[in-house]
């Protein structure tokens, strides 16, 4: 009987360490890698695992060096190491930037006349107030065909969408997904 994942290639990576990710409280099975592209989880082998989790500290730069399977039905890949070395320590500018949060305000005559105007000043006092206003890009939208429920605002934090919430209730949840 074959094995369900082919091997693909060598693995040779370099990026941030970001921590362990475990099954099960104490096993440090899998670390997590942070590249320019994303985050990789990575397998460590059992020989690796008590050296490799004794001298890591999160936030260090970090070579990786293993194997790539892929399993040829569902296209799924596996990353396991074999060797993993320090680098160094990154400093923080080398991480990449993590998107703006985008707010869309509608700015058609309906919401404008129902308090569209008020709603884009008091969200701009209130994350100017809060130091938030560098980390939000502000958009003014054409009719977000919500009218019934105007002035419309939409809080975009990365897949995620708010509707029609408080411009405190948007600062404090910028606040969270900020830090």
């Amino acid at each position: 009987m074959s094995e369900k994942f082919l091997t693909l290639s060598e693995l040779n990576i370099e990026g941030q360490f970001l921590g362990f990710v475990d099954d099960e409280p104490g096993k440090r099975k899998y670390l997590q890698v942070g590249i320019p592209s994303g985050n990789v989880q990575v397998k460590l082998p059992k020989d690796l695992r008590h050296s490799v989790g004794l001298s890591l500290i999160p936030g260090e730069q970090i070579r990786v060096c293993g194997i790539c399977k892929i399993n040829p039905h569902t296209g799924e890949t596996k990353l396991k190491a074999y060797r993993v070395t320090s680098i160094g320590v990154c400093p923080a500018q080398n991480l990449p930037p993590q998107p703006k949060a985008k707010i869309m305000v509608c700015q058609k005559s309906g919401c404008m006349k129902r308090g569209g105007k008020g709603l884009l000043s008091e969200l701009e006092k209130t994350l100017c107030d809060r130091g938030l206003l560098d980390k939000v890009t502000i958009e003014r939208t054409s009719c977000q065909k919500c009218c019934s429920s105007a002035p419309n605002c939409v809080l975009q934090l990365g897949k995620k969408k708010y509707k029609n919430i408080h411009p405190d209730a948007i600062a404090s949840l910028l606040e969270n997904h900020l830090t």
